[in-house]
C-alpha cells in the first residue's frame, strides 16, 4: 500500500508541477498580447484540445505572474514541450524587433 501511496503522490505532483507550468506559459502569452491557444496550436497542430491549457486560459488573470523568457524557455523543455518552446522563442524573437 505504501508503494502506491508514493506513486501516487509522485503522479499528483507531476501534474500540479504541470497545471503551475502552463499557468506560467498562458501568462506569459497574454502579458504578451498573444493567444496562448494558438501558439499551443501551431506546436502541436495535430493534438486534440488540451483541457488544462484551456482551463488555465479560463482562469488566467493578466499581469499576475512575471517570468523572464529564458526561464519559460527552460520550463516549457523540463517538461518536454520542445515544440512549443520553440514556437515561443520564435515570438520572442518577433517582441525584441518591436
Amino acid at each position: 500500500m505504501e508503494f502506491e501511496n508514493r506513486d501516487e503522490f509522485i503522479i499528483k505532483k507531476y501534474q500540479q508541477d504541470e497545471a503551475a507550468m502552463i499557468q506560467v506559459f498562458v501568462n506569459w502569452a497574454v502579458r504578451n498580447q498573444l493567444d496562448p491557444v494558438q501558439l499551443y496550436q501551431r506546436a502541436y497542430p495535430s493534438q486534440i484540445k488540451n483541457e488544462a491549457l484551456f482551463l488555465a486560459v479560463e482562469e488566467a488573470e493578466p499581469f499576475d505572474m512575471e517570468v523572464d523568457d529564458e526561464s519559460l524557455l527552460e520550463l516549457l523543455q523540463m517538461f518536454g514541450n520542445d515544440d512549443l518552446a520553440f514556437v515561443v522563442s520564435e515570438e520572442m524573437e518577433k517582441i525584441g524587433r518591436k
